[in-house]
């Protein structure tokens, strides 16, 4: 199938109901109050759009990049928004409940819970995530909190126990067993997904997959 590619178009109110639009590449597109009920959006990138008030309900949007896009109003009941990109995109109103897949937190919102992270040298550190954390996670299975405790560094096969693993990300990140390790700054909003924070996985093998 080719790729679609639409610029600087006006579509507002436009039927695009159960159509098949992934991997599209759409810039600068008018969607206000467009149909996009059951449409196929896996992987879509979305660039300057303005959705307000389009309906998305039960749309797959899984992989689709939507940052900086204009989403006020629009109804994502019921779509699937996993891996979705939706870092600085306007969602003022925006309608989604507990049948939007990937709109849950993917870690506990309040108490403690364990979690895993993945070091250099394949070290898996497990991480006690206190209830006085801030945590966070996007619309993906990783998460960030701002501190942590230390339980246990071991191998893949956890046949080895080690004393310190260091960050893949900084180098001079290190964590050693037993102690406590915080984020230099956190940031709040929960759609920037890389950015500051002491990133995690809610399991073991999400960690090692990593």
């Amino acid at each position: 199938m080719e790729k679609i590619r639409w610029k600087k178009r006006k579509m507002d109110g436009s039927d695009l109901h159960g159509q098949n639009l992934e991997w599209g590449d759409f810039t600068a597109i008018s969607f206000r109050s467009a149909d996009f009920k059951k449409a196929n959006l896996v992987n879509s990138r979305f660039r300057e759009c303005d959705f307000t008030g389009a309906d998305f309900r039960g749309a797959n949007l899984r992989g689709a990049d939507l940052r900086g896009c204009i989403l006020c109003y629009a109804d994502f009941r019921e779509a699937d928004i996993r891996l979705c990109a939706l870092e600085n995109a306007d969602l003022t109103q925006a309608k989604m409940d507990e049948t939007t897949q990937g709109y849950a937190m993917r870690c506990p919102e309040t108490g403690a819970f364990v979690a895993y992270k993945k070091c250099v040298y394949d070290r898996i550190v497990q991480l006690l995530i206190p209830a006085d954390a801030k945590r966070s996670s996007a619309t993906g299975a990783a998460c960030r909190c701002d501190k942590a405790k230390v339980l246990t560094i071991k191998s893949f096969d956890c046949r080895q126990e080690f004393d310190e693993a260091w960050s893949l990300v900084d180098e001079n990140f290190v964590y050693r067993r037993g102690e406590w390790v915080y984020a230099d700054a956190f940031t709040d909003d929960r759609w920037k997904d890389s950015t500051h924070g002491i990133h995690f996985w809610m399991t073991r093998e999400e960690a090692m997959e990593y």
